[in-house]
């Protein structure tokens, strides 16, 4: 996982996952309208699963 995506998941959460498909938009993008560290941590979570 590189700054550039860390930086993204602080900023914009959704943005971060953008490539990982559509679940994972639409996953984190409910959970940072609930709140933003709900967002964030899942997009973290997403990108430390990812095998890229």
């Amino acid at each position: 996982m590189g700054c550039i995506r860390v930086l993204l998941c602080l900023i914009f959460p959704p943005l971060a996952v953008f490539d990982q498909g559509c679940g994972s938009i639409v996953i984190t993008t409910i959970l940072t309208i609930c709140g933003w560290v709900p967002g964030c941590i899942a997009t973290l979570i997403i990108l430390n699963g990812s095998k890229k």
